[in-house]
């Protein structure tokens, strides 16, 4: 549900920004609200859930989420949308940290790494959120009215799955903010690391593919298509791989699988080679994230919504600078340049797993 609600926002972007009437600059400033909610959320996520537990944070943000949702459709102007949107970030990051953390009580359950399946399953949900906004755009719908309909989607679903959450005894009072020790820092540095790589390919790959790849205006999504597939399929294997092989191995794969991919596309600035590049970089971010979370969620020292909010406050801070770090790269030598950059970071997932006790 927490997929559904982004990629049927992030569906509509482009009506919305026609509707209002905002330039490419403009719109850029107004989705910049979303990440400052989310990062406003961190701290607040981590004290929040010591207070109420994951399950009832779980069932307020996503509820909060959803219907946070149908009112980005009622924005009339850019401020209201500006408004929305914090508030949106906000919920969205409630609901990922309290639904990781109910994933690691699931996992504890199965005694075996499960937790990388359930983010594949976010991932199919942004497939399948993309596939009914572009059925609304085709019919015409509003998107306030294709909202409200995910918002009751949302809400029946919470109404009918909540009661097999699992109950967790809320944590004694404490500070709202707590210094993670350095295993967890060192958990968040590799996700900082692939967090880098993915906001980079979600941001850049297409003109990546339209710059530097020189394909034709027809193909020009098929890279991110591409990573956008193998990202899902390898969260899907990524938990039975990490069970057989242990997760420091995986991730030094992981990495280096990034690392590999993104050396072939800027090598090779080809088509075909670049494709094969990002599948490569797609199975190589996958992984790492989920399988993160799930070491920070055994931690010995908090909580385990705590570790992995502060595991998530490290982290997010890569989604954030790093597309626009690549873009002032670019600017200042060229797109290729970057991903070079963003090949180092996959390196750096491998180098800081091998030294991680994980």
């Amino acid at each position: 549900m927490a997929g559904l609600c982004f990629a049927s926002w992030a569906s509509r972007i482009a009506t919305i920004q026609q509707t209002l009437k905002l330039s490419d600059a403009a719109l850029g400033g107004v989705l910049f609200s979303l990440p400052v909610g989310l990062i406003c959320s961190l701290p607040f996520s981590g004290w929040v859930i010591t207070r109420i537990g994951s399950r009832n944070l779980l069932i307020t943000a996503l509820t909060v989420y959803c219907i946070t949702l149908a009112t980005l459709g009622l924005a009339q102007n850019t401020f209201q949308l500006i408004c929305c949107l914090l508030l949106f970030g906000f919920a969205s990051n409630a609901v990922n940290i309290s639904v990781n953390t109910q994933a690691v009580a699931a996992e504890e359950m199965y005694g075996r790494p499960i937790l990388a399946s359930f983010h594949g399953l976010w991932s199919l949900a942004g497939f399948t959120g993309a596939a009914i906004g572009t059925f609304m755009i085709g019919r015409a719908i509003v998107p306030l009215h294709h909202f409200v309909m995910i918002m009751f989607v949302v809400l029946l679903t919470i109404l009918t799955t909540s009661r097999y959450l699992k109950f967790d005894k809320p944590a004694s009072a404490g500070p709202v903010f707590v210094m993670p020790d350095k295993s967890l820092i060192k958990l968040g540095l590799i996700a900082f690391c692939s967090m880098i790589c993915e906001g980079a390919m979600f941001d850049w790959s297409v003109i990546y593919f339209k710059k530097v790849v020189l394909a034709p205006k027809e193909i020009m999504g098929l890279g991110y298509t591409a990573f956008m597939f193998t990202m899902a399929t390898g969260r899907f294997v990524a938990d039975s791989f990490s069970h057989r092989f242990g997760l420091k191995r995986t991730l030094q794969i992981s990495g280096l699988l990034t690392a590999t991919g993104l050396a072939i596309a800027v090598i090779f600035p080809y088509v075909y080679t670049a494709l094969g590049g990002f599948l490569l970089v797609g199975f190589g971010v996958s992984s790492v994230v989920p399988l993160v979370y799930s070491a920070a969620g055994k931690s010995k020292t908090m909580s385990p919504g705590v570790a992995i909010a502060a595991v998530s406050t490290i982290s997010f801070m890569g989604f954030l600078v790093g597309p626009p770090v690549i873009g002032f790269i670019a600017g200042a030598l060229s797109l290729r340049a970057s991903f070079t950059l963003i090949a180092l970071m996959g390196i750096c997932v491998s180098a800081f797993s091998t030294k991680a006790k994980i």
